[in-house]
C-alpha cells in the first residue's frame, strides 16, 4: 500500500449522472428512461452480472456500490446494467433514468480532468451511435448538467483517506466535519456550473453560481437523492479489508459539487478536495475557519454572483465565500510548507498556485480573466451577450433557460461549451492527447490498469466484475463444474502497470497470468 508518511495517497474517482432525453418524440412523455437505455446499449463494455442491492432508511431502496468511482452497483430501479469498460477501466450504467459515468481511479487531479473528459467523449460516442438507429426527426441528447428545473442529479467526487481520518470526520471530531463542509461550500465560486433561476422552493433569483446548492437541506447524512447533505457519510471503503482498526482505508464520497466542463474548475474541484482531506487526515484543521451553518451559506453564496454576501463563522465573524477561501488557502500553504503534501497529492504546488491565482482574481472581480476558467462565469457572459443583442429577453425567458441547458450538451455541434473550447475561449490544463489516451487506455498508476487489461484478455470469460475484484471462468474441470478464478483488486494503489508487467510480462496464457497474480 502506497502512503506518504502517515498520509494515504489521495486517489480519486468520480461518478456523474447525465441529463438525457429524446427530442422529436411524438407522445408527450418522459423519454429519459428510453434515452438512457438506448445509449447504454451502444456502450462497448462488459456487464457486471452479479449485483447487490441494499435497502436502508425504510423510505426507498438505496443501492450501494462496491466501486471507488461508483455511487452504486445494484440491480433494480436505482441502478441497472452497469458495463465495465475494457478501454480504460471505468464503467457506464443507468441510475434511475440517467446515464451515469464512473471514471477509472486516478492519483492526479490533472488526470482527474483528463479522465472526466475522456468519459464524456465515450458517452458522446455511444449517443452518436444510438442516434444513428433512430427514425428521422428524433434525437437523443446528453447533458453534463445537474438540474432540469424539477430535480437535481449528482456529480460525485471520491477521495481515498485513512480509516482513522474517516472516523474522525464522521464519528469523533465535529470540527473536522465542519471544516470539510466549510471548504466545499466556500469553493462554490470556483466550482459552480451556473444556473438560471432557483430550484427546490428556494427564493427566486435571476442567475446563481451553482446548480446543486438549492438542493442541499442537511449538513451530514448517507443519502444522495433526498434531503441531500453537504457532507455525505456513506461508508464504503471500496478497498477491501472490511472495517475496524485494521481496515486501513476508506472513501470520502463528496456529492456537493456541480458537473462543470471548464478544465480549471474541474481541476480545482478535485485538487482542493485532495488537499483539504490531506489536511484533515494529518489533523491540520484550523478551527477558526468553520461556518456556523454550511447549508444556509451554500444557498446564500450561490444566489450571489456579485460575491459580496457574507456568512457567519462559529466565532461570530462574517466572511464572503472568497474571503473564506483565501483563509483556507493560507492554511493549505502552511500545511504544504511542512512537507507532506506533495507526496500524497501529485503536483500539489501547481494546484495551490492555480487555486491562489483564481481566488485572487475572484477577490478582484476580474471576471473577464476568469471566464475561460470557471463555468458559471463563462455561461453568465454568454447569456448576458444574448440579452444585450436581444434586450427584450428576460431572465425568466424559456429561451434563456434553454441556452442554460444547451451550454452543457455533449453534442459538439450544439453544446455552447464546446464552441467556446474550439474558439480558444477556454483555458485548458491537460493536453488533448492525454484525454484521448485515457479514452482508450486506463491510468497506469492505479488498479484500473489491471482491471482494464484483464477485461480485455478475458472478455467473454468474465463471470463477474466489480471495482475491487474480477471473477474469470477458465476451462471447465467437468461439463457441469466450470472453474473460476477470482482476482483480488482490493488495494486501489496496487496492481499498477509496473506491477502487472513485472509479474506477467513473460506469461504466455491467461491462466498463467492469473496464477502469477494469485502469488501476490
Amino acid at each position: 500500500m502506497t502512503t506518504a508518511g502517515a498520509l494515504v495517497a489521495k486517489l480519486c474517482g468520480f461518478d456523474v449522472e447525465l441529463g438525457n432525453f429524446i427530442s422529436g418524440w411524438p407522445e408527450a412523455t418522459d423519454t429519459a428512461t428510453l434515452a438512457s437505455r438506448l445509449v447504454l446499449a451502444r456502450v462497448r463494455g462488459i456487464p457486471a452480472r452479479h449485483e447487490v442491492a441494499n435497502a436502508y432508511a425504510g423510505s426507498y431502496a438505496a443501492v450501494y456500490g462496491r466501486g471507488f468511482g461508483a455511487t452504486a452497483a445494484g440491480g433494480d430501479p436505482q441502478e441497472q446494467e452497469r458495463k465495465f469498460l475494457p478501454c480504460n477501466g471505468g464503467s457506464i450504467y443507468i441510475d434511475l433514468s440517467h446515464v451515469e459515468l464512473a471514471g477509472p481511479e486516478v492519483l492526479s487531479a490533472f488526470d482527474f480532468v483528463a479522465a472526466y473528459h475522456a468519459m464524456l467523449r465515450l458517452a458522446r460516442e455511444a449517443m452518436q451511435r444510438a442516434n444513428e438507429s433512430l427514425p428521422a426527426g428524433r434525437k437523443i441528447h446528453l447533458l453534463a448538467n445537474n438540474s432540469d428545473g424539477f430535480c437535481s442529479y449528482g456529480h460525485h467526487v471520491n477521495v481515498l483517506v485513512s480509516r482513522r481520518a474517516f472516523t474522525n470526520i464522521f464519528e469523533r471530531k465535529a470540527h473536522h466535519l465542519l471544516f470539510l463542509a466549510s471548504c466545499q461550500v466556500s469553493a462554490l465560486p470556483l466550482t459552480g456550473a451556473g444556473k438560471v433561476g432557483a430550484d427546490n422552493g428556494a427564493p427566486a433569483v435571476d442567475y446563481q453560481i451553482s446548480q446543486r446548492a438549492d438542493w442541499f437541506e442537511t449538513l451530514v447524512a448517507p443519502q444522495t437523492t433526498f434531503r441531500r447533505p453537504v457532507v455525505n457519510s456513506r461508508d464504503e471503503n471500496l478497498a477491501g479489508g472490511g472495517y475496524g482498526p485494521g481496515a486501513g482505508l476508506a472513501r470520502v464520497h463528496s456529492i456537493f459539487f456541480d458537473a462543470g466542463l471548464c478544465q480549471v474548475a474541474t481541476l480545482l474541484k478535485a485538487g482542493i478536495l485532495q488537499i483539504v482531506l490531506a489536511m484533515i487526515e494529518a489533523e491540520h484543521v484550523p478551527a477558526a475557519l468553520l461556518l456556523e451553518d454550511p447549508v444556509e451559506a451554500a444557498r446564500v453564496w450561490s444566489h450571489d454572483p456579485s460575491l459580496r454576501r457574507r456568512a457567519r463563522l462559529l466565532d461570530g465573524s462574517e466572511l464572503t465565500a472568497v474571503e473564506l477561501q483565501m483563509r483556507i488557502l493560507d492554511a493549505a500553504h502552511a500545511f504544504a510548507a511542512a512537507g507532506q503534501l506533495e507526496a500524497c497529492v501529485p503536483r500539489a504546488a501547481e494546484i495551490l498556485a492555480l487555486w491562489a491565482d483564481t481566488v485572487e482574481r475572484l477577490a478582484a472581480r476580474d471576471f473577464s480573466a476568469l471566464a475561460p476558467r470557471l463555468d458559471w462565469i463563462l455561461k453568465l457572459r454568454l447569456l448576458e451577450q444574448l440579452r444585450e443583442r436581444q434586450p427584450g429577453i428576460s431572465w425568466s425567458s424559456p429561451r434563456l433557460r434553454h441556452l442554460d441547458q444547451l451550454y452543457a450538451s455533449l453534442a459538439e455541434d450544439e453544446g455552447l461549451y464546446w464552441a467556446c473550447e474550439r474558439s480558444g475561449a477556454v483555458q485548458t490544463v491537460v493536453d488533448p492527447q492525454r484525454i484521448a489516451y485515457l479514452e482508450r487506455n486506463p491510468p497506469a498508476d492505479t488498479r484500473a490498469w489491471t482491471r482494464a487489461m484483464l477485461l480485455r484478455l478475458a472478455h467473454r470469460q468474465v463471470e463477474s466484475v466489480d471495482w475491487d475484484s474480477l471473477e474469470i471462468r477458465l476451462r471447465p474441470i467437468s461439463a457441469n463444474l466450470p472453474r473460476t478464478v477470482q482476482v483480488d483488486l482490493a488495494d486501489p494503489l496496487a496492481l499498477t502497470r509496473v506491477e502487472l508487467e513485472e509479474r506477467c510480462l513473460s506469461a504466455t496464457s491467461l491462466e498463467e497470468i492469473l496464477e502469477r497474480l494469485a502469488e501476490r
